[in-house]
């Protein structure tokens, strides 16, 4: 994002922040895309302008990006209460998954974070991100 510019915009609908080079972010980002039948959430690589925005604007550091983040409207939620708020997002039996909140965060973030940390040497990366097919566009800021 370019000094003196705008925050991205962030309505309508939730956003997304991934890591756009991470093989296992963009699996999940495709696994979005083919159950998110209401087209409810948009994306942003972290690696964009308007990720990082998004990133620094929620007190995440977008050079150390170890966390995903759910900025709905206001509402910003990491880890795994941006995992679970996704999944039951999506409607349908994909709702049980709030099942987990009864686990606190305490306990589930950790492990949540192991797998952040060691995304790269246990599932690979892209040198570069992943582009959208023109018929997806419009979801990626």
């Amino acid at each position: 994002m370019k000094a003196g510019s705008n925050p991205p915009e962030t309505s309508p609908g939730p956003v997304i922040v991934f890591d756009g080079v991470c093989l296992l972010c963009n699996g999940w980002v495709r696994f979005l895309l083919h159950h998110d039948h209401r087209r409810r959430y948009r994306f942003a690589a972290m690696q964009d302008d308007a990720g990082r925005a998004l990133l620094q604007q929620h007190g995440l550091d977008p050079d150390d990006p170890a966390s995903m983040l759910l900025v709905d409207g206001d509402l910003a939620r990491r880890d795994t209460d941006a995992i679970l708020a996704v999944l039951t997002g999506l409607g349908g039996a994909w709702r049980l998954a709030g099942a987990l909140r009864i686990v606190p965060g305490l306990l589930r973030d950790p492990l949540y974070r192991c797998i952040a940390r060691n995304r790269y040497r246990w599932f690979g990366r892209r040198e570069q991100c992943l582009l959208p097919d023109a018929a997806l566009r419009e979801r990626f800021l």
